[in-house]
């Protein structure tokens, strides 16, 4: 009987900690998969001293390791990390680590902020997400 009991709750014990790291993963739900938002980290929220670009439409000509800081929506998932941004100026890829996500899990409805710098290759530009947060 106590070898039941202890093996029960090895399981109950094993089972509650993949839940709670299931849990704060986040990432992108398409717009059947609705999920509760979490807030995971924190961090400085204000000015920074290095000119950040805030439009996709600046970012889409800017040069490479520029900063930036865009508010819109992940509109959709194009690849395993790989994701289409969009604001009021326009479209652009982004990717976004899984570790990135910080615990947050967003729909292409779910207004956000996204910071990182652009990465330019020939001629296309993308967005290499540092950080995904909710924006206010």
């Amino acid at each position: 009987m106590k070898k039941l009991l202890v093996a029960s709750a090895i399981m109950f014990s094993s089972m509650s900690v993949m839940a709670a790291t299931q849990s704060t993963q986040g990432g992108f739900n398409g717009p059947a998969e609705a999920a509760p938002l979490v807030q995971a980290k924190g961090g400085f929220n204000g000015p920074s001293a290095v000119p950040v670009l805030n439009t996709v439409k600046a970012a889409s000509h800017a040069d490479d390791n520029v900063a930036v800081e865009l508010t819109g929506y992940v509109i959709s998932s194009i690849g395993k990390e790989d994701y289409m941004f969009k604001d009021a100026t326009g479209e652009i890829k982004i990717e976004i680590d899984h570790k990135d996500w910080h615990g947050i899990t967003v729909t292409p409805t779910t207004k956000v902020i996204i910071r990182g710098e652009v990465d330019k290759d020939w001629t296309v530009r993308t967005i290499d997400v540092n950080t995904v947060a909710l924006a206010q």
